[in-house]
């Protein structure tokens, strides 16, 4: 079989490896399609400090079940699938709390072991989730994009009350654009960013005002207008907009955190009892590919919105610089195996 591997950082190539073969408790997917991710990017470029190399890339995926392992049941072949890349032991603290995503031995696909990048890949049965003949094959490998903003909604509890505020129009700010509209019929959604052609994807996503901040002040045009968020997504994880938020924020509003910036913010401690502020953060999804795909069954969310770009996997080098390079047109590539 192919597989896209990442050798070292900048190095990718296309290898012929083996046909693995699924462990107990374990399937065999024949991967169809693939999403790429800027954490893929980042592996690529040597930026993603969990990965471990020679690494197959890829975890967002989706296939079809050919093979399984000990004690898996046959009745499982030929099952249309989605691949949860998050792999818990389920018994640790974190796990007991329900927060596997980040489990005390925690194995994401594609970071800490091979993921989907290949024509075939071998996951655990539970990882491998069911997809219902109702959802199309482009949007079940869209569902793990969207369980990102699952698991920042799951965090805050939106209502029809509430004023939302994100910082960045990528794919990650715009699946919770569509979460919050779609599923929980947010108020008002504003987003902001500094490339006006994510801002109009945006708009087709939901959201009811962009804000270009690169040309204006964000604080000065939500002041005149008198808006005060009650909840602040910040999906473009600059060390400076967590200031912002809580400067910005309504009392008792939530902030959530989704990036992964190494660098300090310098925040004010008053500015967050002093309106007693709930700040979350958020990493990959805890269980969240049911209510994804609930969400699917019933029309609330349209990954149609998000993907721009489809490649064979062959010409994977293409779609990564693609990906990398035009963040004016470009949103969700997908590889087809």
């Amino acid at each position: 079989m192919k597989s896209i591997v990442i050798q070292q950082p900048n190095t990718l190539v296309i290898e012929d490896r083996p046909l693995p073969t699924p462990a107990a408790g374990e399937v065999r997917v024949k991967v169809k399609l693939a999403g790429i991710c800027g954490s893929d990017s980042h592996i690529y470029r040597g930026h993603n400090p969990f990965a471990k190399y020679p690494r197959v890339i890829g975890h967002e995926f989706f296939g079809v079940i050919d093979a399984v392992g000990d004690g898996v049941d046959t009745a499982r072949l030929g099952q249309r699938v989605s691949v949860d890349p998050v792999i818990s032991c389920g018994h640790c603290y974190q796990c007991s709390v329900g927060k596997p995503n980040v489990c005390a031995s925690l194995v994401v696909l594609g970071v800490h072991r091979d993921g989907g990048f290949s024509e075939y890949a071998a996951v655990p049965a539970k990882n491998a989730k069911v997809i219902p003949d109702s959802i199309s094959d482009k949007h079940a490998v869209m569902i793990e994009p969207f369980t990102i903003a699952a698991n920042v909604t799951g965090h805050v509890s939106p209502t029809e009350q509430d004023v939302a505020l994100i910082y960045g129009a990528g794919p990650m700010g715009l699946v919770t654009v569509q979460a919050l509209k779609g599923v929980y019929k947010v108020k008002q959604v504003i987003v902001v960013d500094r490339i006006d052609e994510r801002l109009e994807m945006a708009q087709r996503s939901g959201a009811d005002w962009v804000i270009n901040n690169g040309n204006q002040s964000l604080p000065a045009l939500l002041e005149e207008k008198g808006i005060k968020p009650t909840l602040i997504i910040d999906a473009a994880c600059h060390p400076s907009i967590l200031q912002e938020a809580i400067t910005l924020a309504a009392p008792a509003a939530r902030i959530v955190l989704m990036g992964f910036s190494s660098e300090p913010s310098q925040i004010v401690q008053q500015g967050i009892t002093g309106k007693e502020l709930s700040i979350f953060s958020s990493r990959l999804n805890a269980n969240k590919f049911p209510v994804v795909i609930d969400w699917l069954t019933k029309g609330l969310i349209d990954p149609d919105k998000l993907i721009t770009h489809s490649f064979e996997y062959q010409h994977v080098k293409d779609a990564i610089e693609l990906f990398e390079k035009d963040q004016r047109q470009c949103c969700k590539v997908l590889l087809t195996f």
